[in-house]
């Protein structure tokens, strides 16, 4: 089994393209992100209230989990089933509160999903449960939701000293003299009012300075500096430009085999072929016509493979009709049955289409040449988030592998110089996948 996730694509350098760095280790958003805003520190209070209530029981769950797990150790199976729940119970109040900070404060934040490791099989399982537990965005998450925690269970209690502060205010009301303020000191009658409106406006003033405090340290901990922003712009962009000559190399030596393989050796035979014609054309003329007629015959085969050859670098029909009649188009000329699903309510930018025709097309010829595959499905859709997204699935053998200047590399190289990712899933015995999604700029 091969499985490769690559985003972007490395440097060309030999050998399989290695994993991606997973999403979500480092998110660029907008330099500037508001979190003092009125309704988003009202949103932030009451988030904080609610977290102060379920914080401390989420970390009850999680920490009873882990004792359990490292206890029952001894007993293999109930201690390893419990460690391998507490990772995917770590995971899932991190996507929590990445997501819970994302719709209040629009940080802009990466979906935060599953680390995958490229390693086949139960080794590759373990190795991604692994990679999940020191994935850094995943502690980072949450070690917000402990902080978050902390300032709810502070929040809760402002917000009891406000309503305590209220109690006292309205006492005199009720004909009470002296009032206990917070079980110790007495106040009396005329000053209650206003012990109780100070303990309002104090009380909800640490309320608003938690709340900001609480966007103030999201920010911190999930919004790059601009510093970081800039590396990571900067290695994307060397990535990006070396897979975009990667991706180059690969289609001229493949340009450079078509033609040498496909198209040469047959204008070598037509000249052949009719300088014998040429030979036998006074003596034998039945002869030197027939030959011509070889040469007539074998100048269509090569024109024919030269517009294939051309339809490899530059599919006309995509720029024109977009990319599903080009989808339907490649399906028709392929040599296994296709099965077409391609949803696409609007073009995508001229890129991200190039990019997804011509990682389907090496796809499917592929599948046709090694793969043995007696049909394939391509799926085309374009996602909630605004990339394009495919997926290419032969029923064949499997066991594709990515090899310097093969069919996958080019795929690989080619997405990444797009900015998308792909991930080829391959195990032996079939059945073959391959993934890309490429933003797409409508």
């Amino acid at each position: 089994m091969t499985t490769a996730s690559v985003l972007p694509p490395p440097p060309p350098v030999p050998g399989p393209a290695p994993a991606a760095r997973p999403t979500g280790e480092l998110d660029t958003v907008a330099p500037k992100v508001r979190v003092n805003t009125p309704g988003r520190v009202f949103g932030a209070a009451a988030q904080l209230a609610a977290l102060g209530v379920i914080g401390p029981a989420v970390f009850t769950t999680i920490f009873t989990v882990l004792g359990w797990g490292l206890g029952l150790l001894a007993a293999l199976l109930f201690g390893v089933v419990l460690l391998v729940a507490l990772v995917y119970l770590l995971f899932a109040v991190a996507w929590f509160e990445r997501a819970r900070l994302d719709g209040l404060y629009d940080l802009g934040l990466a979906s935060f999903r599953l680390r995958r490791s490229p390693r086949p099989g139960f080794v590759g399982w373990l190795h991604s449960l692994w990679l999940q537990t020191i994935a850094p965005a995943q502690w980072r998450a949450l070690a917000s939701f402990a902080i978050s925690t902390v300032l709810g269970l502070v929040t809760l209690a402002a917000i009891g000293a406000a309503a305590w502060s209220v109690a006292i205010g309205l006492r005199p009301l009720f004909g009470t003299s002296d009032t206990r303020f917070f079980g110790g000191l007495f106040v009396t009658g005329p000053w209650a009012p206003a012990v109780g409106l100070a303990g309002i406006v104090l009380s909800l003033a640490v309320v608003i300075g938690l709340a900001i405090l609480h966007g103030v340290i999201a920010r911190a901990i999930f919004v790059p500096s601009r510093e970081a922003q800039l590396v990571e712009q900067a290695r994307t962009s060397d990535t990006r430009r070396a897979g975009a000559v990667r991706a180059a190399e690969v289609e001229r030596t493949r340009i450079e085999r078509d033609l040498h393989d496909g198209v040469q050796p047959r204008l070598v035979s037509i000249g052949m072929t009719l300088g014998l014609a040429q030979t036998k054309i006074d003596d034998d003329p039945a002869a030197a016509k027939a030959l011509i007629a070889e040469a007539h015959a074998s100048t269509k085969s090569a024109i024919t493979e030269l517009r294939q050859l051309a339809r490899g670098i530059h599919a006309s029909v995509l720029e024109d009709r977009g990319l599903d009649a080009a989808l339907s188009a490649l399906a028709s000329r392929s040599h296994i049955p296709v099965t077409l699903d391609v949803r696409l309510p609007r073009r995508c930018g001229r890129a991200a289409e190039e990019a997804v025709y011509f990682a389907i097309a090496e796809t499917l010829t592929n599948a046709a040449k090694h793969s043995r595959a007696a049909a394939c499905r391509v799926d085309v859709r374009v996602r909630d988030d605004g990339s394009l997204w495919a997926r290419v699935e032969d029923d064949g053998l499997g066991g594709a592998r990515i090899v310097p200047g093969g069919g996958l590399d080019g795929i690989v190289n080619r997405i990444g110089a797009a900015g998308g990712t792909a991930r080829i899933d391959s195990p032996q015995g079939g059945p073959t996948t391959v993934e890309v999604n490429v933003p797409c700029a409508s």
